[in-house]
């Protein structure tokens, strides 16, 4: 059985729906997706440089879901 939904902190949804490199063409290209709240994973850790701790109690869950 799949644990319950716990609702995480976004600090703000993003202004653009995907991200490509100049000059090549979308159908040219793979697609991942990336959720909201694994976005906002990303900027806290990479962009703002806190650790995976400060990252799960800025986003009200517990560090293991992001080591995931």
């Amino acid at each position: 059985m799949p644990r319950p939904y716990k609702p995480r902190f976004v600090s703000a949804k993003p202004h653009v729906t995907f991200f490509k490199p100049a000059g090549i063409p979308k159908s040219a290209l793979g697609e991942i997706v990336l959720t909201v709240d694994e976005l906002e994973a990303l900027k806290l850790k990479d962009i703002e440089k806190l650790g995976q701790s400060e990252c799960a109690e800025r986003m009200k869950i517990a560090r293991n879901a992001i080591d995931s």
